[in-house]
């Protein structure tokens, strides 16, 4: 039988559910996630606790009995948005976790710390993490903290994310079909094989409370108009590799050589954009290494749970993207 104090959970948080996995604290073995599909729900007071332990504590519960421990010496929840909308889980999850696995230490995290540990390590460097939305994060082996650039939003940044790329797809769409400067037949066509008549998609789009996510889902559809050679889907990647390494270079902890590492659904659409941030890097990011992402979200909680439980966690805490309870 395992020394149950070896163990840490991991929970990642997110629009698409909920996932969970338990480790030992020094990294030797770990579970496969479990997963609950339905994400916790967001409300008038932001993210509610309840509904996120609903999911969680039963799925902790199998994986302990499957690894054969009782408690848990440490976790990490990393939940989208918990810097603006994590109050309650702030407010009832060290509570919470602590009454039903023993949990001890606590670290709540942003989704964007969660994927910067997953990506690079508790190592200094940057990390850009994009799907429908984008992130970079930067920190050093001093007291400046995190370092913090864009995710704001699809309304007010997020630029070069998946719902950045997909509504300059939309709109090149929507320039062809008016016959404006701009427009791309391609792009067009595409758009109407997804969503039908053009002149439909605003009462398609705008009433949706998933707007971010139904703008993202068309930027495969520029990747693919890209990767045939259509100029404007071309243009518009090139544009979003130079958003996303602007982001990455406001964030580079200091002129020297540096680690950088891309994270996130929107990379794996490959080399239509993965391309032009390779041109563009050593212009806005000279002496900078472009390295692969070593795991994802789900992978940096537990690393971040394991380090906290070892009293060895050198990332900065922060009130909102990393705050510890001990």
């Amino acid at each position: 039988m395992p020394e149950t104090a070896d163990w840490v959970l991991g929970i990642d948080s997110g629009g698409s559910g909920v996932r969970v996995a338990v480790a030992r604290s020094d990294g030797t073995e770990a579970s496969e996630p479990a997963v609950s599909a339905r994400p916790a729900v967001v409300g008038e007071h932001g993210i509610d606790a309840a509904s996120m332990l609903d999911r969680v504590l039963p799925l902790a519960d199998g994986l302990l009995r499957t690894v054969g421990a009782g408690t848990l010496a440490a976790a990490c929840v990393g939940a989208a948005g918990m810097a603006s909308l994590g109050a309650d889980l702030r407010a009832v999850l060290p509570g919470a976790l602590a009454d039903a696995f023993g949990v001890r230490s606590l670290a709540l995290a942003g989704d964007a710390v969660t994927a910067y540990a997953g990506a690079l390590g508790l190592r200094p460097g940057v990390v850009v993490a994009a799907g429908t939305g984008m992130i970079a994060l930067g920190t050093a082996a001093d007291d400046r903290g995190w370092l913090r650039a864009d995710g704001w939003g699809h309304l007010l940044g997020d630029a070069g994310g998946g719902a950045w790329i997909g509504r300059a797809g939309l709109d090149a769409a929507l320039r062809a079909y008016d016959g404006r400067a701009g427009g791309s037949a391609a792009l067009r066509a595409r758009a109407e094989d997804r969503f039908g008549p053009l002149d439909t998609l605003p009462a398609q789009l705008y009433p949706r409370p998933d707007r971010p996510a139904v703008l993202a889902s068309f930027a495969p559809e520029v990747a693919a108009c890209a990767a045939r050679r259509d100029e404007v889907a071309v243009g518009i990647l090139r544009a979003a590799a130079e958003h996303i390494l602007e982001a990455a270079a406001a964030v580079r902890p200091g002129p020297g050589p540096v680690d950088v590492a891309l994270t996130g659904g929107l990379f794996k659409m490959g080399e239509p954009l993965l391309g032009p941030v390779r041109e563009r890097a050593g212009r806005l990011l000279p002496g900078a290494r472009l390295v692969p992402a070593a795991g994802d979200p789900l992978d940096g909680a537990l690393l971040i749970a394991g380090a906290l439980r070892r009293d060895a966690l050198p990332l900065p805490a922060d009130p909102a993207l990393l705050r510890l309870v001990r």
